[in-house]
């Protein structure tokens, strides 16, 4: 026991206070028990996977090391000490570094990330393109990769200098992440240039996912006043069915970038490698004439709460709403589709239940199945194998994957036949 006056012994750091303890513990037990945990410990702090005599044999040395170093030098060593020479000594640490693992993972992230917008880094996406693809391969799921550039840049580091065309990145950087699903990833991979990976996604789910990016990044940056009217454009391409090389889809993604930027802005493809494709099944579609256009463009979906803004109700969607004739839907497969016009817009983007079992039971009686194309806020699709006379509120039971089963009402809106001779039926959500 210290005299009274004698002054208290400086309290040892937690790591150490950690191994004394545990120097202590492995003392009272038997070797076999002894050389199980320090197997697993040696696994945590050098990542080798070592024999359980090694591990014992380590540390043996390393209580001795410890006395020597304290006689030779005449004060207390601790154990963290000794141990990293005795794992030094035996070639277990070829390159020992020192260092915080909050310091590490903070290297780590920096290595992949880029400083501007916080996106990962264009080293990152050549690895994850990767594994995304053998993923998808491997499952035979689909991939959507977005190549995306912001039209007039330039002019805005001209006219107003590098720190506002900064703040133009981060806001296009923030509107993707925004944008995103937990499993998809955005990337900066050049100045003004981003992708997007989305897997299990189609082509159409990837244009219109691409649209919306836009819209809200144009609103986005109006705060700006810059007088410089920056766009967002983008090029989709798909796994499998634009290609199944990660070379290859970035080439088709770039080139139909380009030819959006000649239709919508008017420039020229750039020569080179940047070739015209003769078809394509992520290919934009032609511009509706204006009447469509008005009646059947989707409105702009805020991320935040991926409901479309509120709208004063027009003639079309109020003479809808009110005086729906009561028709059979036998009656309604016979009209011709340039005829057909789907007065009840859909309300947001539909999730395709492509490659999955859904399916919904239908009726009180549950004695009708049919296969659930896709599925959003505001109602499902339906096919069918026959045009059975279906009744204008249709009782459904839907089982969609990760769902529990999920009751609904339903109100049939419009009917189209597939080329394979079934029909294929887009229903409301009724309340």
């Amino acid at each position: 026991m210290p005299s009274p006056g004698a002054p208290a012994p400086p309290r040892l750091p937690i790591e150490d206070s950690y191994l004394e303890l545990l120097a202590d513990t492995l003392e009272s037990l038997d070797v076999s028990a002894r050389g199980q945990f320090l197997q697993r410990y040696f696994k945590t702090i050098t990542h080798l996977d070592l024999r359980e005599t090694q591990c014992v044999q380590l540390w043996d040395e390393m209580l001795t090391r410890r006395g020597e170093l304290s006689e030779h030098l005449g004060r207390q060593i601790s154990l963290k000490t000794a141990l990293m020479d005795v794992l030094t000594s035996a070639g277990l640490f070829r390159v020992p570094i020192l260092i915080e693992y909050d310091e590490l993972k903070k290297l780590q992230l920096n290595a992949v990330t880029d400083p501007l917008t916080g996106l990962y880094n264009r080293r990152l996406f050549g690895e994850a393109f990767e594994k995304e693809l053998n993923r998808a391969r491997r499952y035979g799921l689909p991939l959507g990769l977005v190549i995306l550039d912001l039209h007039r840049f330039k002019e805005v580091n001209d006219k107003h200098g590098h720190p506002r065309g900064d703040e133009v990145l981060r806001a296009a950087a923030a509107t993707l992440k925004k944008a995103l699903r937990t499993s998809d990833s955005a990337f900066r991979i050049g100045g003004d240039e981003f992708a997007l990976l989305l897997p299990q996604t189609d082509a159409a789910q990837a244009l219109a996912l691409s649209r919306r990016v836009g819209t809200v990044f144009g609103e986005s940056i109006t705060q700006f006043q810059m007088g410089v009217s920056v766009s967002m454009d983008h090029g989709v391409a798909t796994f499998p069915q634009d290609g199944d090389q990660a070379d290859q889809l970035i080439r088709i993604a770039d080139e139909r970038l380009y030819r959006l930027k000649h239709a919508n802005h008017g420039q020229p493809p750039s020569s080179g490698s940047r070739t015209e494709l003769a078809s394509s099944t992520a290919q934009e579609p032609s511009e509706p004439p204006p009447s469509v256009r008005q009646a059947s463009a989707p409105r702009p979906i805020p991320f935040e709460s991926k409901r479309p803004q509120e709208k004063p109700e027009t003639p079309l969607a109020a003479a809808a709403s009110s005086t729906v004739p009561e028709v059979s839907i036998s009656q309604v497969l016979t009209v011709p589709a340039s005829a057909r016009i789907y007065s009840v817009p859909r309300k947001a983007e539909r999730v395709s239940m492509s490659g999955t079992n859904a399916y919904a039971v239908l009726g009180d009686k549950g004695i009708r199945r049919a296969r659930v194309l896709d599925l959003g806020f505001g109602g499902v699709a339906l096919e069918l194998e026959s045009h059975e006379e279906i009744p204008e509120s249709i009782l459904a039971v839907l089982h969609v994957p990760i769902l529990p089963p999920v009751r609904v009402n339903l109100k049939p809106v419009w009917f189209q036949r597939t080329p394979q001779g079934a029909y294929r039926i887009g229903c409301a959500f009724v309340s």
